[in-house]
């Protein structure tokens, strides 16, 4: 999403699509767009640089929204615009099928019934291999599953957002459902590399977010030296910490931090070699329970969006 949307202005197309291939160079096989991430320069970036390697990896893109001179203008799950909307996916990626397709965001206008068997059409029709729903309620989960099993569910999650933790996690993994946490590194304040007077592009999300006000910026930085206290007895950055915490939770937890430089790319990838016993895990988790965060992490009309 970074290299096209939503953190400052689209990062050089040549350099994000060598970077993309990086990765797969590095080992990285799930890749992670949406139609709205640009919108729609992001698919193309995604599509273009992933060509050669589509026999290899896995791409996952994201319905559910009306798009309108450039810009989201609400939701729209209708059965007939996923159809719609899809064939424009599939061009753009250069796929005869998506891997992964989920819904963005729940449309409350639209029964989650409707919108998972608009899918399995989909599935059926093999424009699609597997669905999953993003920042979803267990209820509208279970629901969908039972339409049509569900491959993943995307939400935040990370060490300063643990509320997953409280009913998703335990729903998923009775489902048997993966678990894809974006902003692993919260939104990049994990990685150490923010203080109280940073500053923002003028189109990054960050600038309406609670958490990063100058305030917030400053309270929270407790949450960061407890990442680099560990980083340092473990000789690895606290962004490695952060991730290698995540993919110790369980072992169906996939997160997906994101970047645009080649160098974050191979620190976050060197967080899979971090070894974190029980009980430095345990430690971790315990001390970052104990720190009282400052701001929300959306503001209430995007937080009204989630969790339906």
């Amino acid at each position: 999403m970074g290299m096209s949307y939503g953190y400052g202005p689209a990062s050089d197309r040549n350099e994000m699509i060598a970077v993309i291939r990086n990765a797969v160079e590095q080992g990285v096989t799930f890749f992670d767009t949406a139609e709205v991430y640009g919108p729609y320069i992001n698919e193309e970036l995604v599509g273009e640089a992933l060509l050669p390697y589509q026999n290899d990896v896995v791409i996952a893109t994201k319905f559910g929204f009306d798009i309108q001179d450039g810009k989201q203008s609400g939701m729209n799950s209708r059965p007939e615009h996923i159809k719609q909307v899809v064939e424009q996916s599939l061009k753009r990626l250069k796929l005869d099928a998506i891997d992964l397709y989920y819904q963005h965001r729940v449309d409350p206008d639209v029964p989650i019934e409707e919108v998972a068997g608009a899918v399995k059409d989909l599935i059926q029709e093999g424009k699609v291999k597997h669905w999953g729903l993003s920042e979803a309620g267990v209820q509208t989960i279970r629901r969908a599953h039972d339409v049509h099993p569900l491959a993943a569910v995307q939400s935040e999650y990370s060490l300063w957002w643990r509320r997953p933790e409280e009913t998703l996690l335990p729903t998923l993994e009775e489902l048997g459902i993966g678990f894809v946490p974006f902003s692993p590194l919260g939104k990049g304040y994990l990685t150490g590399r923010f203080k109280a007077d940073a500053t923002f592009a003028e189109n990054d999300l960050r600038n309406i977010l609670p958490r990063f006000t100058p305030e917030a910026l400053e309270a929270n930085q407790s949450m960061v030296e407890l990442l680099e206290d560990v980083a340092q007895q473990k000789n690895a950055t606290p962004a490695q910490i952060a991730l290698a915490w995540l993919l110790a939770q369980k072992d169906w937890i996939v997160p997906i931090p994101g970047t645009t430089k080649r160098e974050r790319l191979t620190e976050n990838l060197g967080a899979a070699a971090i070894d974190l016993s029980a009980d430095e895990l345990s430690q971790i988790s315990t001390a970052a329970s104990k720190i009282e965060l400052l701001g929300a992490r959306y503001p209430e009309e995007l937080e009204k969006r989630t969790g339906l």
